[in-house]
């Protein structure tokens, strides 16, 4: 999968996601971070940081993901250890196409500092590597999207569950391979994460192939949003959206009201 490239005026601020994924808003806030409210339903939509909201992606660490058996091969994430991954991670970044996305091109350090940031917080936002049959080929990054910028676009629920993609190797890229991982590590978080309903992700609208690798991977295109840095597609997969009865719960429940 290949991204869309970054307009020269939106450079300053966030960073982007290669492999078809788009660009980010400024993520993860750390403890202490104020309460967002989202234009879409008037509310609040940062919990307290506490027991029951329970701000971490994976309580303990990542451990819980496990191996995913996919067409491709056994998929794995583990967390980025820095700094034994900073020279592969900043390898990726410096790609030139990656660096169109991510804007991390530069020293190792730019790279160390965007991940730092987040092994650092309060884990609403984990960095990991993909290993595809035991060989490290992509970057992500699972956050709480419910405790993220994000929330104050859309109407977040609790326990949403955000992910970022960046395929490192060239090779990797524009067969297939995004929506192959993206479905089984959706399906994986809705498991492992009882609370979490949906994962989300936000693909810039211009960005063709990312959308429908998304709709591949089992999510839906469920709104535009308008983003301080571009118009994206809120890609949305659902908890419920294979079970056998949910046409019937949409007969029972009638249209949806227009938005």
């Amino acid at each position: 999968m290949q991204g869309q490239s970054a307009h020269p005026d939106q450079r300053s601020g966030r960073a982007g996601r290669a492999g078809g994924h788009a660009v980010r808003l400024r993520r993860h806030p750390q403890p202490g971070g104020r309460r967002v409210t989202s234009p879409a339903s008037g509310r609040d939509v940062v919990p307290a940081v506490g027991p029951e909201a329970g701000p971490a992606v994976v309580p303990d660490g990542g451990s819980a993901w496990g191996a995913m058996p996919t067409g491709a091969g056994e998929f794995r994430l583990r967390p980025v250890r820095l700094p034994a991954d900073l020279e592969l991670l900043a390898g990726w970044m410096n790609d030139p196409e990656t660096a169109l996305f991510w804007e991390l091109a530069g020293p190792p350090a730019v790279t160390e500092r965007h991940v730092r940031a987040q092994l650092d917080g309060d884990g609403r936002s984990l960095p990991c590597l993909g290993l595809l049959d035991g060989t490290p080929m992509s970057y992500w990054e699972i956050y709480r999207a419910d405790l993220d910028p994000l929330a104050a676009h859309y109407p977040a629920r609790l326990h949403d569950t955000g992910v970022h993609l960046l395929l490192g190797p060239a090779a990797s890229r524009g067969r297939g391979l995004g929506a192959t991982l993206l479905a089984a590590l959706a399906g994986r978080i809705l498991r492992v994460r009882p609370r979490c309903g949906r994962v989300v992700a936000e693909p810039d609208v211009r960005n063709v192939r990312s959308v429908r690798a998304f709709e591949r991977a089992g999510f839906t295109r469920a709104a535009e949003l308008d983003l301080p840095d571009k118009r994206a597609a809120l890609m949305v997969r659902d908890r419920d959206r294979d079970r056998p009865d949910r046409g019937r719960d949409r007969r029972l429940a009638g249209p949806s009201p227009a938005t």
